[in-house]
């Protein structure tokens, strides 16, 4: 008697800010590990080409692809691309883990004068890098897309308890995430959810790079790692691998750190 074959269902990984750094890093690690990918990315036309040779290049990798130039962050926006994913996501598949790696806000010192931050840089730079963790969490499980186990995997950084130049805003927004995260992880633990921070060592990414004295931090992190090199995001990407699998149920709520040592000194 001939066997019926069953069709395994595509795990799916949506990932915020998937064009560039962390991100893309992510997206071409869970690619090779059988994810269909949902990319999230708010780019400049000058960059397209760059980014589409980069996602074709995962595309070959044999897993669907869905990329987005859209802005995350407005809500209106936010709805479409649900909307779309209810409408293109095959019937019974579901996001199996969600990262969330947009690097967005201003970079400014404190201050009353021109050019130091006010009300409105830390409101934007709270939203882009905490707040829409929260919103697009909350928007996906409304629309009952997120699957039975989700992985929900958020990035931190050491310049959430260290005072670098012109990072105030982030900072605060890092730790608001940290917050944000493990009341996920409670509040959300009986909806299958589990929810971490990766708190990554410095890396030579566009968005470290946009940090004042850039130089300066990369050429710290270097001296301070005992393993004599900088946090690479294939380094991090493994780590939201470790996360995304069955293996790893048990661990939420939490910040891991991935920095090979760089913070013990």
């Amino acid at each position: 008697m001939q066997k019926t074959q069953t069709h395994k269902a595509q795990p799916w990984c949506l990932i915020l800010g998937g064009s560039s750094g962390l991100g893309l890093a992510t997206a071409r690690k869970m690619a090779e590990n059988g994810y269909g990918l949902i990319l999230v990315h708010r780019d400049r036309k000058l960059d397209l080409p760059r980014i589409q040779k980069d996602f074709e290049t995962i595309t070959s990798l044999g897993h669907p692809v869905l990329h987005y130039n859209q802005d995350a962050l407005q809500d209106a926006n936010r709805d479409r691309l649900i909307d779309n994913l209810m409408s293109n996501l095959p019937e019974g598949e579901k996001i199996s883990v969600l990262v969330h790696s947009i690097a967005r806000g201003n970079l400014r010192p404190l201050g009353t004068g021109e050019g130091g931050l006010g009300l409105a840089d830390f409101q934007l730079t709270f939203n882009a890098m905490a707040l829409s963790c929260y919103s697009w969490t909350s928007s996906l499980l409304q629309a009952n897309l997120l699957a039975a186990d989700t992985r929900v995997i958020a990035f931190t950084s050491e310049g959430n308890s260290k005072v670098w130049p012109g990072y105030g805003a982030v900072s605060a927004a890092k730790t608001s995430l940290e917050a944000i995260i493990r009341q996920m992880a409670v509040e959300y633990a009986s909806k299958g959810i589990r929810a971490n921070c990766i708190q990554a060592g410095v890396t030579d990414t566009p968005s470290l790079r946009r940090i004042p004295g850039s130089e300066k931090l990369l050429d710290n992190a270097r001296k301070r790692n005992p393993n004599n090199r900088l946090t690479s995001p294939e380094d991090i990407a493994n780590v939201v691998y470790l996360l995304s699998r069955k293996e790893a149920a048990w661990i939420t709520g939490t910040i891991i750190k991935a920095d090979g040592g760089e913070s013990l000194r």
